[in-house]
């Protein structure tokens, strides 16, 4: 087969360009369209740091061969600020200490975007659920949630400040913080 023109609408804007059959959407993100955030990791699907949203569900972009998804609208991490304010996800990942090294960050947001989208008030056990499909191997999974749910009331709270974190482990302990 031959190469063909792809068109999706990437952070809002329709981009077009020629892929070749079998392009991940990773490669037409990172290689053509010069969107970077989202990670090349495991090339498996089964750490999540390339995660984007396509029609609003999160895919990992290493698994999906381009043209599949041509005419879909593609969100990635650099979609999520707007006019160069951090939303309430990416300020509460900063604020909650929820990045080290950043590698997985963008896919944690990009799934914590997604819950957040369809559910505006998730548990804790929801949380874990959304992000069971992505790896981080420094900062922990108790800073990246704590960061979920203190994006969650922002955003029923109308905005993205930092509030109190009384957020509290199951067996009544506080976390540190």
């Amino acid at each position: 087969m031959s190469s063909q023109i792809v068109s999706l609408v990437v952070n809002g804007e329709t981009r077009e360009f020629i892929a070749r059959p079998g392009t991940t959407l990773l490669s037409a993100l990172r290689d053509s369209l010069g969107l970077t955030a989202a990670k090349r990791g495991c090339a498996q699907g089964s750490c999540g740091t390339c995660t984007v949203l396509v029609d609003d569900r999160p895919l990992t972009a290493c698994l999906v061969a381009v043209e599949t998804v041509s005419g879909c609208s593609v969100r990635t991490l650099e979609g999520v600020a707007t006019g160069g304010d951090l939303d309430e996800v990416q300020s509460a990942f900063v604020d909650n200490f929820a990045t080290q090294c950043g590698f997985c960050t963008a896919g944690m947001i990009m799934v914590a975007e997604a819950l957040l989208d369809r559910n505006p008030d998730p548990s804790r056990e929801e949380v874990a659920e959304a992000i069971s499909g992505n790896v981080c191997r420094c900062t922990g999974y108790q800073p990246i949630m704590i960061a979920i749910l203190d994006a969650a009331r922002r955003r029923r709270e109308g905005g993205a400040e930092p509030g109190p974190r009384p957020v509290t482990e199951p067996a009544g302990e506080a976390v540190p913080r």
